[in-house]
């Protein structure tokens, strides 16, 4: 079985991000896109509702990278090369750590190939390494929009950490509660409250002790995950993935959420919506999310029961 060499020495990754984040700030590099937040109340749980302040900033990069694209006759890619103001750290041979140029949450990485690697390729033991090893040096939610569907807006393989806690409420994010609920069958497991396929495992934090064995038990329950959810996870034959997922992990589980569509009404959902943190861009949008309610969304844009 391939591993890839860590590069990232244990201990030193929070400070390279906060002096990172100083000197991407200063440069004008990182692009931090302001927010107000409110939670609704939806079944029990506090969604977290952001409601961007100024969108004008990333409309206009995406203006710029389709300009890129028009002009070259090739899809342009943040990633390679990286923009090195945004360079945090080197995990392993196969990965680096960068500052999401964009960010809405606060020290938001992006774990990312080095080579190019399809979003929509199988997650592999070196990109799990790579996650352990950061969720090795703080606690956070490490998560995965697998495809467009699923909220990815790069084709460039990379996965997201965002620290912990998404909430100043005393949960560690909005949706606990209802993690405390799931029924296990063996490994696997089922949410009753979640109206949507779905499936999850419960990880050992011990394991950020070691990355790479963490690793290859995180691969393991990952197939099984997918199994689960009628997504076939042998990793043999086919890179491609079966269908478009939403993948979330922390140190003591991991969750699959399969995806039927991007957007409800205008309003889009990555990984984050599904642990209950949702970002609106208008207060039109605001209106339709309490309209309708978050629950029904999300049950919208994955694949309902």
């Amino acid at each position: 079985m391939a591993t890839a060499q860590l590069r990232l020495e244990p201990g030193t990754l929070w400070a390279k991000i906060k002096d990172r984040t100083e000197y991407a700030l200063g440069c004008g590099a990182l692009q931090s896109i302001p927010t107000e937040y409110e939670f609704v109340e939806d079944n029990g749980i506090s969604f977290l509702v952001r409601i961007l302040s100024n969108l004008a900033r990333k409309d206009e990069a995406k203006k710029r990278q389709e300009q890129k694209k028009a002009a070259s006759s090739k899809e342009f890619n943040p990633f390679l090369p990286y923009e090195e103001d945004l360079f945090v750290a080197n995990i392993s041979d196969t990965h680096l750590c960068l500052l999401n140029k964009f960010n809405v949450v606060d020290n938001h990485l992006l774990i990312v190939t080095r080579a190019f690697e399809e979003q929509e390729s199988w997650l592999t033991l070196q990109d799990f390494e790579s996650m352990w090893a950061c969720l090795a040096e703080f606690e956070g939610l490490a998560f995965y929009n697998a495809g467009k569907i699923a909220g990815a807006s790069q084709r460039h393989k990379h996965l997201q950490i965002v620290p912990l806690p998404l909430v100043p409420n005393g949960l560690k994010m909005p949706i606990e509660p209802w993690l405390t609920s799931a029924r296990f069958q063996g490994s696997v497991g089922k949410i009753p409250d979640f109206p949507f396929v779905h499936a999850i495992a419960k990880l050992e934090p011990a394991w950020v002790e070691s990355p790479l064995s963490a690793a290859v038990e995180t691969l393991e329950l990952y197939y099984a995950l997918l199994h689960t959810v009628g997504l076939s996870g042998d990793g043999v034959g086919d890179s491609s993935q079966a269908g478009a997922y939403n993948l979330l992990a922390t140190r003591e589980w991991i969750l699959i959420v399969v995806r039927s569509q991007e957007e409800f009404n205008s309003i889009s959902v990555n990984s984050l919506g599904f642990a209950g943190a949702l970002l609106v861009k208008n207060e039109q949008q605001m209106r339709i999310l309490k309209e309708y309610g978050p629950i029904n969304i999300l049950r919208s844009v994955a694949q309902s029961l």
